[in-house]
């Protein structure tokens, strides 16, 4: 089994995101990631997931999304293209370990974002590589509470999901 980064560009409507989560439900695919946000059309949203499965059974699951009426356009990302994801960490401290989570923070180029006498609360972006590295640098200080972000992605040069797409899909958009 192989990880797969499907980049979806959708029609931004209600009800969406339900029908392609419904849709790997309903094949019992599990959601390693999952992230949605607008594009620069307000008429699309971009739905990044990244699965884990066979090449063909990818391609079967990315074959029946592409019949729902409201998916403009699917690619699947290469293994270069830039990954992004978000961590908030809340990070115990005293006046004993302060300055070693402060150094560590600052070794990822993370921010501590809220602190108080007993915690740090840590914002990072990066890799999911990274961002593990980091959560597992500061669970010896006590991790209380942690919450990450789907993984976002952009293939890298200079094309786009949403070029070539673009004049068509707006008016598919209002035709559906």
């Amino acid at each position: 089994m192989s990880t797969h980064t499907l980049s979806v560009l959708v029609a931004n409507r209600p009800g969406v995101l339900s029908r392609v989560s419904a849709l790997f439900s309903r094949r019992g695919f599990n959601i390693d990631s999952l992230a949605v946000g607008p594009t620069e059309h307000p008429e699309l949203s971009r739905i990044t997931l990244v699965v884990e499965g066979e090449d063909h059974t990818v391609e079967q699951l990315t074959k029946q999304l592409n019949k729902l009426v409201e998916v403009i356009k699917i690619v699947e990302l290469e293994p270069d293209a830039v990954r992004q994801e978000l961590v908030l960490i809340k990070v115990a401290t005293d006046a004993g370990n302060r300055s070693a989570v402060l150094e560590v923070i600052q070794l990822f180029k993370a921010k501590a974002v809220d602190a108080t006498n007993e915690s740090i609360v840590v914002q990072a972006t990066g890799s999911p590589d990274k961002l593990q590295a980091l959560v597992t640098m500061l669970e010896p200080y006590g991790v209380r509470e942690l919450v990450q972000s789907g993984l976002v992605a952009l293939g890298r040069g200079p094309r786009s999901i949403t070029d070539r797409s673009a004049r068509t899909d707006r008016q598919k958009i209002r035709v559906v």
